[in-house]
Formats: C-alpha cells, structure tokens, sequence
C-alpha cells in the first residue's frame, strides 16, 4: 500500500485535514528541522523480500544470498523483475548492504557477578536507561518464555520431536536439566523474567556488555526463599536445585494500587500477603522519562498444555479458583491473581525493590505507552494481547510536576483504569473500569455481523466470555468465564445487562484482577490483538499495532472495526493479518473520555485490497523524526509455508479460499523489520529494512542514538536445527495486479544462528539481542 500525501497528512495530524496543501509535511509535523522536511530519498538500499512490494518498482534492493553476502537488484519495472520465481530466506540477520548488524549478549551468556547466572532466554523488549548520553547505560531486556529446542519438554513442542533431535538446553548451560521435574520446571521459570546488563560503546561504535556489580537477573522465582513463611505444604518449596541461584533468595516483588492491599493483603490467599514470588511471561514494556522500565506480563495462563504459567481464573473476590494441575504455579505455590501485570523496574538502583502497579490492570499485557507531561496527568495506553482482548488507557489521579522526576513513579498507585470502546462511526469513548460501572455486554450477533453477512456464519459463534457466577443465567458455579454466543445471547445476555460491576465482584481490587472479563462485561470493544501501543512524539496520536484479526478461544474482535476473515472466494480480497490503527483524543491532555479512530494500515499482500504488504505487525517504534517502525509477529508455524517440527509439512495457501486464512502469511517468509518514511519522495511506502533467521521474531526495537537495538526471539523454534535440513515448496502469490504466480520457496526448516556466525553450521540456535548500526556514520540511524 503507497499513501498519498494527502492521506499522511490527515493521518499524522488529523487536524490538518483541511489545510493539506499548507506548509510542507516535514515543516507541519516535525517541527522546523530542516533535515526533517528536506530529505527526499532512501539514505540505504532497501532489503528484497519474497514478496512483491510497490517500493522496489522506484528503488533498488539488497537480495541477501548467504551471511554477509548479496546481490543488488534494480528498478522492478516490469512483472519478471518484480514476481521473484524462487527465493530463498538467509538463516541470518539480514540489513541493508550500507548497516552492519553485531551481537549484543545471546542466552546463555554469563554476564553477572554470580558466575552461576546467565542471561535469560526468548529476550523481547529492550529498553535503555542512560548514564553517559549514549555511550553507556543499563540494558533491560525481558525474557518472554520458553519454546523448543531448548527442551523438548517446553510447552507446545511438536510431537514429532523425540530423544533423538539435540536439545539447545544442555548444550548451552552445562547441566540443563533433560527430566521432567522440579529442576526443569524452575529452569523454565528462570529463563523467564528480565535481565540488566550495562552496555558501553566502544571505538568501533558497537555496544558491548560492561561486567558490573548493577548486572542482575529478576526471573519468575525471585524471591521463592518467602515461601518458607508460608503454613501451608509449600513452606518447604524454597528452591529447584543446588546451584547457587537455584536457592530461594528474598528479592520478591510487591503490589501497589487495590488488588494489593484488598486482594493480597486483605484476602492473603497465599499467606505471603503483598509479597510477590517473581515475574514472568515478559513481553513487551515501556521506559520512563524518569529512569525505570515497564515490563509487562502476557501469557501468564497456565494449562496442560501451556504448562509454564498459572491459573487465570479467578472468583469474584479476585482470588485464583485453585491451582491448575501440571502447571509451575502449582509446582512453587504461585497463585494466579499475582500475575499478570505490570512490573516497574529500576535498573540503576538494585535497591528499588519491583513492583506491580495494579491499577493498571490484570490482562495479558503486550507494553505500556506513556505520555508523561509536566502540568499533566499521567497517561499510560495498554493493550490486551488476545483474541478478543481489549485496548486500555490509565489516567492517574496526581500530576506531574517534572517528567524527570523519580517521584512519579507513585503516580501509579493511584487512578482510573479505562477501556476502549470503539463505534462504527470512528468515534470512541473510554469506559471505567469501576465498581459502579454499568453492565451492557456487546452482543456476540453484533460483534460478528458483517463475518455473519458476508459468509453466513461466524467463527466461533462470535464468543464473548463473560464472569461466570453462580445464580446468572442459571449457572451454578462461582468463577472464571462463560461463553456467550449468537446461539444462547437471548438466553444469557439479560441477566449480565443493566447492572453494576459490584454485583459481580467484591472489591475494586477484585475488577483489576479480572480485567478482561470486567471489560466484557461493560461492553468494552474485543479488538485484535492489540500488541503495541505508541504515542506520536509530536502529535501525541496513539498507534496501535493490531496483530491479528482471526477470533480464538478467548474472543471475537468486533467485525465491525476489524477484519476477521477473508469475506469473500476473491483472490485479492481483503486479508485478515491486522493492521495499524490510531487513536485521537478529543482532550488536548490525553485525560478526556472521547476519541477518534482510523486504520492506518490493513494487513495482507500489497495486491490484495487494502493490503500494506505485510503481516501481523507486532512491535511499533518513532525514530527521532518520526517515522514509524515497525516488525511482524507472523506465527511460527506459518512461516514461508512450513508447519513446524521435524516434517515441516507445507501448509494450505490457495487464495481462492475464503474464512480464517492465517495461512497466508507463509507468502511472507521470515519475520521482518520495515518502516513507513513520513517524509520525502517515498513517504508513505512500505521500505523493508531488515529480516532475522528462519522462525525467529525480531522484537523490542529502540533507538539509541546511531543504533537501533532489536531482540532476535526464539530463532528456529519449535524446529530441529541438526542435521541441517532443508525445505522446498511452492508458494502461490499475489502479484501487485492481484494476479496469482507461483515462487520456489527453499529455507532451512530451523535456525543454527548465531552459531553459523562462528562457523558453526549446525550449531544452537540462541535467542539474542542486536545492534543495528551505519558502517558509516551519518549523525543519525537513516
């Protein structure tokens, strides 16, 4: 998808709308820097993806054909030049030929005073904290979970992974344990979390870890040593083994806000009060301007299946329903209500102890967006990432005074929890997620109707799942969810309607805790997976990355505001892959209950309609001048067309088909890194910048100063990585017309990277954090 000039106007200042031929869009938006409003092309070669793009038919592009190495390919200005007929993914970080990419720390790396610990695995945000501008300062880098092939005992493994494919575990940390048990378990457990590591720059202008006693880790039992208070059976469940790190320690964590002291403290269902064993689940995250970070916990839930979590459910007191057998949270004592949330960090003070603001709710949490004004509240934007899940805002009661000031971190203990409510119209309002909070669910028939319209029915029924209690709607339980339907919404819908949300729960405390449902319940907007939030720098517009318009277990996204589906047996109908949206506020301070909405950006192939050229945009970012970065989250198991495992058995990609078409982001090949220039000749396209190794995620971008740093997530997961195999199909594609061709994809069925750097060609795969730099400085990353 190419904008016009026009369309970047209104979409990054809406209030120009009416004066799009006013001063230039540099000068309008980004102040008077001259370089922001004078550049007029592409300062590096974009990178060739597999797929056609309207970019390369102006610019050249960098063909990677082995590590380090490629080809330069010109202007596609004709259907041969554009429609690659075979492609094949570099098991690598690819950048353009005038960047160079480097190694920051990898897993495994033994960077902290105790020799014993290393950094953690799956790394996703990063956020920089300096001390010298930005020649050094404190990395914090969070730990997501835990995939194949660091066991294959890890959640979700496939089953045709056995005995006899290596395990990166043992490999890399010399005892790894290979049973299933206690040891495995609080392995997984510590390779979740977070790390600080301080970074340098050095004479090369690449970062490096500085050895430092400020090093640390804070993983998912930290603080395990407070067990021994308890009176219940898990007083003796202090420790997971006998290296030093693996014995319970007293650096616990606490609560701020209601759930704290009236769900925590008041109900105390673990007997440890507001003391809090560990964080996990880490996904994304936000830095202050005052020196700490935000890190948030997402896939806390804990099943069978998805094993390395706890019990989501939780009764109308905010207290879990019990522990979830086979979990790690029943395995350590780790009751549910205690995750799932935000954690503030001070990297530079290991005596500030981390805390969960609970005020800012209990949900899967993807990161926080913080508008952070001197005179102002304090605004912080959340997403829910889930099927269904919501978008979320949080006003604190105080002000801030100065943005710098340590002192707000306290502003987080106080406040209003909202949730976004998104009409047809692009209008909006944030609704309280307050006690007195009327109850008027969506009904499911609504939120699937234009699915329901097009194709005469709707995935799963349109599920809303709703606070099960007993004596509602003739249920018989207290706790956990229900599922409301188009099938039973007649039925079920008039006992949850017309109430208060204190008929449903005891507390304020006990609605944080249960966010997700509570939402439901006031009729929050079930949206599509909304991963990242970020606040312009100059607009101070709130882009949104939905990932995934598909509905799930959890919930349906409003089809009315999203695409859920493939509408139609079309080739080059619009696909369901998320997309970019912003949110305007009708208050000049962000603290209003009004706003504004519009999709920026629809996921899905550039040749079909609507479509930007990607898929399922996960991670957002705003260089200095404003640009908009962004990476994809594609599922693993799609990527270039392979179903993961030993088989890697192709998957289904006919763009004739209509309904769920998750399986076209296979088109797409590795996860990639783009972005979207705001200014000059190529403002408004689609520029691919970078792709990382076969099965990864590239996460967590930041910008520091000439360098963007990236996580490199779970690269070759959920594959074997030896014996080195490879994989061939063909792929059907769209081309720019909306015609179909067919391209040979070949690509490494897992990663061996950044083993294959050190020659290691069927070494392990380690997730790793990046650097990103200019082989020639220019001042500025582009």
């Amino acid at each position: 998808m190419s904008l016009t000039r026009r369309q970047l106007l209104i979409f990054f200042g809406s209030s120009a709308a009416t004066t799009a031929l006013a001063p230039t869009f540099g000068q309008k938006f980004f102040g008077s820097d001259s370089s922001a409003a004078t550049a007029t092309e592409l300062s590096f070669t974009p990178v060739r993806l597999p797929h056609p793009l309207p970019i390369y038919q102006n610019q050249r592009s960098f063909l990677a054909i082995a590590n380090g190495q490629g080809t330069l390919l010109g202007e596609a200005n004709s259907p041969a030049q554009m429609n690659l007929g075979s492609y094949n993914p570099i098991d690598d970080v690819v950048v353009p030929p005038e960047y160079e990419r480097y190694v920051i720390v990898s897993w495994g790396d033994r960077v902290f005073p105790n020799s014993d610990e290393y950094f953690g695995y799956n790394n996703d945000y990063t956020g920089f904290v300096p001390i010298d501008g930005n020649r050094e300062g404190y990395l914090w880098v969070n730990h997501e979970y835990v995939s194949f092939p660091i066991s294959r005992f890890a959640p979700e493994a496939p089953a045709d992974i056995t005995e006899a494919f290596k395990e990166t575990g043992s490999i890399v940390i010399p005892d790894f344990p290979t049973v299933k048990g206690r040891e495995l378990s609080g392995e997984f457990l510590y390779n979740l979390g977070g790390s600080v590591v301080r970074i340098a720059r050095g004479r090369n202008g690449r970062y490096a870890v500085v050895k430092h006693p400020k090093n640390r880790r804070l993983h998912g039992l930290s603080g395990l040593g407070i067990n021994g208070d308890r009176s219940d059976s898990y007083s003796a469940v202090t420790a997971w083994g006998s290296k030093s790190y693996q014995k319970g320690d007293q650096n616990y964590l606490i609560g701020t806000g209601p759930a704290a002291t009236e769900v925590f403290e008041a109900i105390n269902s673990d007997g440890l009060g507001n003391r809090i064993i560990g964080t996990a689940y880490n996904c994304s995250g936000g830095t202050t301007p005052w020196g700490t970070i935000l890190s948030c916990e997402e896939n806390f839930q804990g099943s069978s299946a998805f094993f390395v979590g706890v019990t989501e459910a939780v009764k109308p007191n905010g207290t879990q329903t019990g522990y979830s057998t086979g979990t790690t949270g029943t395995e350590f004592g780790l009751v549910g209500e205690k995750y799932g949330w935000a954690v503030e960090i001070a990297p530079g003070n290991p005596n500030y102890r981390p805390r969960k603001h609970t005020w800012l709710g209990r949900f899967r949490h993807e990161n926080v967006a913080m508008r952070a004004e001197a005179g102002r509240n304090l605004v912080a934007y959340m997403g829910d990432d889930r099927r269904g899940g919501h978008t979320w805002k949080f006003v604190s009661k105080g002000k801030i005074t100065n943005p710098k000031d340590k002192k707000n971190s306290r502003l987080f203990e106080e406040g209003t929890l909202y949730v976004a409510r998104y009409n047809a119209d692009g209008t909006g309002e944030w609704l309280p997620l307050d006690l007195n909070s009327s109850t008027n669910p969506i009904p499911p028939s609504v939120l699937s109707s234009v699915e329901f319209a097009a194709l005469g029915s709707a995935q799963r029924e349109g599920l809303l799942p709703l606070p099960r209690r007993s004596g509602v709607a003739g249920q018989t339980v207290d706790g956990g969810s229900f599922a409301a339907t188009r099938l039973n919404e007649a039925a079920i819908l008039p006992a949850y309607q017309g109430k208060k949300l204190s008929d449903f729960y005891t507390s304020q405390g006990a609605v944080l805790v249960d966010a997700f449902l509570a939402a439901n319940l006031i009729g929050g907007t079930p949206t599509a997976r909304p991963e990242d939030l970020e606040v312009h720098p100059k607009t101070k517009e709130v882009f949104i990355a939905y990932t995934d318009g598909a509905p799930g277990g959890d919930g349906y996204p409003d089809s009315r505001i999203f695409v859920v589906a493939k509408y139609s047996d079309a080739i080059a109908d619009t696909q369901q892959s998320g997309g970019i949206y912003k949110i305007i506020e009708n208050s000049q301070d962000g603290a209003g209950t009004t706003f504004r909405w519009e999709r920026f950006a629809q996921g899905g192939e550039a040749g079909s309609k609507d479509g930007a050229g990607f898929g399922n945009v996960d991670n957002l970012a705003f260089d200095k001048i404003g640009n908009v970065w962004g990476v994809t989250d594609m599922s693993t198991g799609t990527h270039n067309g392979f179903e993961v495992g030993a088989t890697g058995t192709p998957t289904l990609i006919n763009h004739a088909s209509k309904g769920n078409v998750s399986t076209f982001t296979g088109v797409f090949g590795n996860n990639w890194l783009f972005y979207i220039p705001t200014r000059g000749q190529q403002a408004g396209e689609v520029v691919p910048f970078a792709y990382g190794p076969p099965r990864c995620e590239m996460t967590g971008p930041t910008f520091v100063g000439e360098t963007l740093i990236i996580s490199v997530q779970h690269p070759g997961e959920d594959c074997p990585f030896a014996p080195k195999v490879n994989l061939s199909r063909e792929i059907e594609m769209l081309a720019l017309d909306g015609s179909l061709f067919n391209q040979t994809r070949t690509v490494s069925r897992g990663s061996n990277w950044p083993s294959s750097l050190q020659g290691n060609l069927e070494g392990p795969p380690k997730p790793s954090v990046v650097g990103i730099r200019r082989k020639r400085s220019i001042g500025r990353f582009t």
